[in-house]
């Protein structure tokens, strides 16, 4: 048998070979697992042994947040998504969320100078540019939050449905940035990130087959190591950029949201100008206003807008010239299918094909499907079924 590897804790062990755990619960796993990593030097020879003890932390993970939703853990946060993009306002409690909601939106979220003044999801809408913006402030996050810490489960299920997040930070207490990036982390979402141009498809026998369009900083061995954690044994691998192991367990994983951010720090009309010098140095890239006073409320706005990367379609009626005064406003990405269901719920079931004139067209007039991709100021003609 190879080597055993052992941890602080009496009596417990973690072998490769045997690859089980003789403990309480996943919790105590995961520490140990997390132990054995600090542990170990990265060098080549050990990379593909932590890519696995990697795997299979995120697969612990998995578990415990699959158990927890199995069981309900309590009353959680239903709010459907409307408009052309959802943000949700991410931080400690009382750095002044509710706040901005009001200010920004006009919706009444109660406000007071005390932690937890927010208890359930209250949303709010900010009309910008054309477009509708979903708001919603959620009870303030903590330390602990993606393992349930102070209704942070529901907190963060709020959150994975949002198109972006805006961390608002208090001028006094910036360095809360760290712990938030990290409670969302660690339960799966991805910020400023996109989804690795991987893919694995899954055959009955072969073994593991790694196609790479790049050079790859992962070896082989540390690829097949982390799909042998989750049972993948025979399956082809294309992979088109070069990722992480952290990152090939998320595609492996499949479960990961992915959502843009901004960092906004609040209450600047409160603190000495050397102290917000000291923010803007730690977070350059981000926006300083006043919730209370609306300093620089505007400025936000825009950069929300921005941020959100929307784009405008216009729509021309078959046989007619097209709307070019009032555009639809839609989300960088968006296919014709997606405008399908944003039209009419029987448009997409309808649907014959679409003509498109603008930069995504090959041609003026172009015909496509309802999986061609959009982009800013196109024109688009939808047919459908009579």
């Amino acid at each position: 048998m190879g080597a055993v590897y052992f941890s602080h804790t009496k009596d417990h062990f973690f072998s490769p070979e045997i690859g089980r755990f003789q403990m309480s619960s996943i919790q105590e796993q995961i520490q140990e697992v997390e132990d054995e990593i600090r542990k170990t030097q990265y060098n080549k020879a050990t990379s593909h042994h932590i890519g696995r003890l990697k795997a299979k932390i995120a697969r612990m993970r998995d578990e415990i947040e699959k158990k927890a939703s199995a069981k309900g853990g309590g009353e959680g946060y239903s709010v459907r998504k409307s408009g052309d993009g959802t943000v949700t306002l991410v931080g400690f409690p009382s750095v002044g969320k509710s706040t901005l909601l009001n200010k920004v939106t006009g919706a009444k979220s109660e406000v007071g100078a005390y932690e937890f003044t927010t208890l359930t999801v209250v949303p709010g809408v900010l009309e910008h540019k054309g477009a509708t913006i979903q708001f919603l402030d959620v009870p303030g996050l903590v330390k602990g939050a993606s393992s349930g810490r102070g209704r942070g489960k529901e907190v963060i299920s709020v959150i994975r449905n949002s198109d972006m997040v805006i961390f608002l930070l208090d001028v006094f207490q910036p360095k809360h940035y760290e712990v938030l990036m990290d409670e969302l982390y660690q339960a799966g979402i991805r910020v400023d990130e996109v989804p690795p141009d991987v893919n694995i498809k899954r055959k009955d026998r072969g073994g593991i087959e790694i196609n790479s369009t790049i050079d790859l900083d992962l070896d082989e061995e540390t690829i097949k190591a982390v799909l042998d954690e989750y049972k993948i044994h025979n399956a082809h691998v294309l992979i088109r950029e070069n990722i992480t192991v952290d990152q090939l367990i998320d595609v492996v994983l499949g479960n990961r949201s992915y959502v843009c951010s901004l960092t906004v720090v609040n209450k600047v009309d409160l603190a000495y100008p050397q102290l917000i010098e000291e923010c803007r140095k730690l977070y350059p890239k981000s926006i300083f206003i006043s919730a209370h006073e609306g300093i620089n409320i505007e400025n936000l706005k825009d950069a929300i807008y921005d941020c959100l990367g929307f784009i405008r379609v216009y729509l021309k009626p078959q046989g007619q010239p097209a709307d070019m005064e009032e555009p639809l406003i839609v989300m960088s990405g968006t296919n014709i299918g997606q405008i399908c269901d944003r039209l009419h719920r029987d448009f997409r079931r309808k649907f014959r094909y679409a003509q498109i004139w603008g930069q995504s067209a090959k041609h003026p007039g172009q015909r496509v499907g309802l999986e061609h991709v959009m982009e800013d100021e196109d024109v688009l003609t939808i047919i459908i079924q009579k």
